[in-house]
């Protein structure tokens, strides 16, 4: 069963088109273009919804619609709607109209909302595309599309330090790992289109050539060349510095400068889901089914780091949004985590956590915005005992709170559940090092236990001395009102399993989407509260028991973190402050160092990175120069080129710039000569003109410049010597490699075909060029933007000389005017200047 195109198309185009509309909306609606925003993500929610039961049924090898966007390089835009892109989609678009909703009283009176309204739907409209795109450059386009329209949100408040410190960071951060992992999906369409059982494609899943429906041969071909581990390591760095884990997770906190409505959504429901959705998506694909695959050492073991490490830094948390950021990081480890073990529960931990974490989180964010816009502030020290003026926020925070603490029955109990299983089931099977897995993981929860306690203890205690709040406006209180709703629908869910009975929806959705990543197809989905004592179960309670004695101890253990931090070495944020210190202050000395005035230095550095480039990539890649069979020269083509020689020969021993300029002219045309003996007239001709053009404009030059070169020290002439011959045998080795190949095909036969006019044809000519000239029509019609864009370059060029051709009049003319006589400075105002 196949989704309807026009739905998922229409979904994954509407934001944009909201976005567009926005600032003009703006105009006219003013702060309701809030709700002009939750609409557009309304219709959009209800567009994902209708395609529900289709999501549920799909197939992997035949429910993706392609459209082609690029069909020489085999690239389309391929969409593909099953649980997990459902869920995903569920939670940008559904999350969406919640935030927008809260954006209506929170963003009352702030700055910039056309701007931010604008690019928060393209934010949106960009993560709906991660979860729809199965094509690996769409994924990819979208994927950075979200780090972008990031960067301008977290920066929202750009005049503050703090704030473009942050959007730099996560701008930096994220798209480094993009970069590693489109690395990991060119490697892996490489592969697949060496493999003979393959052919090379782009599209991940959907189509019965996709990487996912051949899986089996894409890890055998990757095993065979040795690139398996390089692309698990390749992709999970993109997908861990979008998801914040150690060692990328400092980003994470510092994005809090953004407004509370852009946190809840883009840290808690949204942007930081795409690198888990990679993870659970690639699953299939690069989970081997043997006894310890390398998917399992390296992500399973990463992400029960992040989520132990995070976990401790949000307790020595003093700000409620940077608690929940790090909370935010340390729960993604979780579903990380989940994903990365070899088993049964693994899956089902991911997907049902993604859906867990989404709705207590979110809540969380948009309750911290609460405390924050009606108590003002977020200096955790500074605030308790809220419960008597904010009584049902209180009463939101509690069920969310207990949630991602994982106490029974609210709904993050149950996926914590899943993951201590997983984790058992593995270090009861391989043993050894492995029981670290079970143990890490009850670790890293009782820190999720009392920094969630610590949370709740907000609204609860003594109320510190001069500490008011004033309730909510209903805008920013029906959004995680309604949140909670559903955190409590989940939780009931479990009580009701464990009297056997099953809450509609949740069951088969999270059964849909665990299916997206399972190795094996799961037939249901029922989670309860177990009502006797497993392991597991066990763990749940150790977790619960241990963090309840510790939580007297929190100041001391809260005080502890904290002076962890003040250490360098620990602290989250001193390496890559250091590296970007690091990286400030060499560039004034590269600068300094390249850009000295020399043109010698700004040719050396320019040709040799070129050259460097050219050559590594041609030994990288194995290339060998074609052989010279049939080669020969005649006579008067053999006077050309000595000729020409003679003339390069000249130029190194030319006295003066004037001798050089007219002797390298013989070489400009005894081209055009070649070009005659070649029957190619016009180009002839075109070289003939240009090379006319270069030289008289270089005597025009040659004018305001020295008649003689200077001494040359014998060090410069034998680095000139060695640049001019690795240039020389780069140009002469990249001609060879460029045209050494002989396609079946010639490509001038179809250019001579398509160039002149047919025969028959209508009032418009698009299917040829319409001239005789080959050579014009190929210019003009068949490169016509590469013709468009040398005009641009030469136009803009020309623009530029007559501005700076204007400036000097202007500054020739200032100087020539009648300087100030001594006593213009004292008409001046103290400290100031003539104008």
């Amino acid at each position: 069963m196949q989704p309807s195109p026009a739905a998922l198309v229409a979904a994954l185009a509407l934001p944009f088109l909201g976005a567009v509309a926005a600032p003009a909306v703006h105009r006219l609606l003013g702060e309701r273009t809030a709700y002009f925003a939750a609409a557009v993500a309304a219709v959009t929610f209800a567009l994902l919804a209708g395609q529900y039961g289709a999501a549920l049924a799909a197939d992997p090898t035949a429910s993706g619609i392609s459209y082609q966007w690029i069909p020489a390089l085999g690239v389309s835009l391929t969409l593909y709607l099953d649980g997990l892109s459902l869920l995903v989609g569920f939670l940008a678009s559904g999350v969406g109209v919640l935030i927008f909703t809260y954006s209506g009283g929170y963003m009352h009176g702030e700055p910039g909302q056309a701007k931010y309204y604008a690019t928060l739907l393209a934010f949106m409209g960009s993560m709906l595309g991660v979860a729809l795109a199965a094509d690996l450059v769409a994924l990819f386009v979208f994927w950075e599309l979200t780090s972008v329209t990031s960067f301008v949100l977290i920066g929202h408040y750009q005049r503050t330090d703090s704030g473009r410190y942050a959007a730099r960071k996560s701008m930096l951060i994220t798209v480094s790992g993009g970069l590693f992992m489109l690395v990991g999906f060119l490697v892996l369409a490489f592969v697949a289109g060496q493999a003979p059982e393959l052919a090379r494609t782009l599209t991940l899943v959907g189509t019965p050539d996709s990487l996912i429906a051949n899986a089996e041969a894409v890890r055998s071909a990757l095993e065979a060349r040795g690139l398996f581990l390089p692309v698990i390591a390749l992709v999970f760095v993109g997908a861990a510095t979008k998801s914040a884990q150690v060692p990328f997770h400092i980003w994470l906190p510092n994005a809090m400068e953004a407004p509370t409505p852009v946190s809840a959504f883009l840290h808690s429901a949204t942007m930081v889901k795409a690198g888990v959705y990679l993870v659970g998506r690639t699953r299939p694909l690069l989970l081997p089914e043997v006894a310890v695959p390398e998917w399992m050492l390296l992500v399973a073991t990463l992400g029960l780091v992040s989520m132990a490490i995070t976990a401790i830094l949000a307790v020595g948390a003093t700000d409620i949004k940077e608690l929940l950021a790090y909370s935010t990081a340390s729960h993604l480890g979780l579903i990380i985590a989940g994903y990365g073990l070899a088993t049964e529960y693994g899956a089902e931990t991911g997907a049902f956590h993604i859906l867990n974490h989404a709705v207590f989180k979110a809540t969380l964010f948009m309750v911290a915005g609460i405390i924050a816009h009606e108590a003002g502030t977020r200096y955790i020290p500074d605030l308790g005992g809220l419960r008597s003026e904010l009584p049902i926020t209180a009463g939101i925070t509690a069920v969310a709170a207990l949630g991602m603490a994982g106490v029974p029955p609210f709904n993050g109990f149950y996926s914590k559940e899943l993951l201590f299983e997983a984790t058992y089931e593995i270090a009861a099977h391989e043993g050894g090092l492995f029981w670290l897995y079970p143990a890490i993981a009850v670790f890293g929860s009782v820190f999720t236990f009392l920094y969630s306690i610590r949370f709740l203890m907000l609204f609860f205690g003594e109320k510190p001395d001069g500490l008011h709040a004033h309730r909510p406006p209903w805008p920013m209180l029906a959004p995680p009102l309604l949140l909670t709703g559903v955190a409590a629908y989940v939780g009931l869910g479990g009580l009701a399993g464990t009297f056997g009975y099953k809450v509609p929806v949740v069951g088969e959705f999270v059964a849909a989407v665990t299916n997206a990543s399972a190795l094996h197809a799961l037939e249901t989905f029922g989670y309860y509260v177990p009502t006797t004592l497993s392991p597991y179960f066990a763990m749940s309670l150790l977790t619960i028991a241990l963090g309840a004695l510790a939580y007297p101890f929190y100041d001391r253990i809260h005080a502890g973190v904290r002076r962890a931090r003040a250490v360098s070495v620990t602290s989250p944020n001193w390496y890559y402050d250091a590296a970007i210190s690091g990286a400030n202050r060499l560039s004034p000395i590269v600068a300094e160092t390249v850009h000295n005035g020399v043109f010698r230095r700004y040719a050396y550095t320019a040709l040799a990175a070129v050259c460097a480039l050219a050559l590594g990539g041609y030994a990288a890649t194995g290339a060998t120069v074609p052989g010279f069979d049939g080669f020969a020269v005649s006579l008067p083509l053999a006077v050309v080129l000595l000729t020409a020689v003679l003339g390069a020969v000249a130029v190194v021993r030319a006295p003066s710039h004037i001798a050089g300029v007219l002797t390298l002219s013989i070489l400009g045309f005894m081209i055009a000569i070649f070009f005659v003996l070649s029957d190619a007239p016009d180009l002839a001709l075109t070289q003939l003109l240009i090379e006319t053009l270069v030289l008289v404009l270089f005597l025009l030059v040659l004018d305001k410049l020295p008649s003689w070169y200077g001494d040359l020290k014998r060090r410069e002439a034998v680095a000139d010597a060695a640049l001019s011959a690795t240039v020389g045998v780069t140009v002469f080795v990249t001609v060879l490699l460029s045209t050494g190949a002989t396609p079946p095909d010639p490509i001038w036969e179809g250019l001579a075909e398509r160039a002149p006019v047919p025969s028959e044809h209508g009032v418009w000519i698009l299917d040829a060029g319409g001239g005789n000239n080959i050579v014009n029509v190929i210019l003009v019609d068949f490169r016509a933007f590469d013709t468009l864009g040398e005009i641009s370059v030469v136009a803009m060029a020309a623009i530029s000389v007559l501005v700076m051709v204007g400036m000097r009049a202007r500054s020739e003319d200032v100087g020539t005017t009648e300087e100030p006589g001594p006593d213009a400075a004292e008409s001046t105002p103290e400290g100031g200047e003539t104008a």
